[in-house]
């Protein structure tokens, strides 16, 4: 298997609403989205928003799920002020900061929020490993 992640897909509760989020509050481009999926064209890889049940019917798995997923999503930066920014806008989009950003062990600067739906995001500033390309 050649080594990609080409696109993360959220099951959302609200299509409209998360579409909103990540549109209006994050500033994520959307891309052309039909019906029940929404996509954001990000550098590296691509984001879609599709139903919480239908992406679990397609996955052939039940829906009830919650609580933590076992997963985060990593949004990294090129400074610690930027990490403070975007998780002020998150915040202001309607998100829950679940961590308020702090300097790490790993030498690091980090903080995470939580979307709409619960997934958490990292925000990172990596001052060893540059991975904002």
């Amino acid at each position: 298997m050649e080594p990609r992640i080409s696109m993360l897909t959220l099951g959302v509760t609200d299509l409209e609403a998360s579409t909103r989020f990540y549109r209006d509050g994050l500033g994520l481009p959307e891309y052309e989205s039909e019906g029940d999926v929404t996509f954001f064209e990000t550098a590296g890889a691509w984001l879609a928003l599709y139903p919480r049940t239908a992406l679990a019917e397609d996955a052939t798995v039940c829906a009830d799920g919650d609580g933590f997923r076992g997963m985060s999503i990593a949004h990294n930066v090129e400074s610690k002020r930027d990490v403070d920014t975007v998780l002020e806008e998150a915040s202001g989009a309607g998100a829950t900061i679940r961590k308020p950003a702090r300097d790490t062990d790993w030498g690091g600067y980090s903080g995470y929020f939580a979307d709409l739906d619960g997934f958490l995001w990292e925000v990172a500033w990596n001052p060893d490993m540059d991975l904002t390309g």
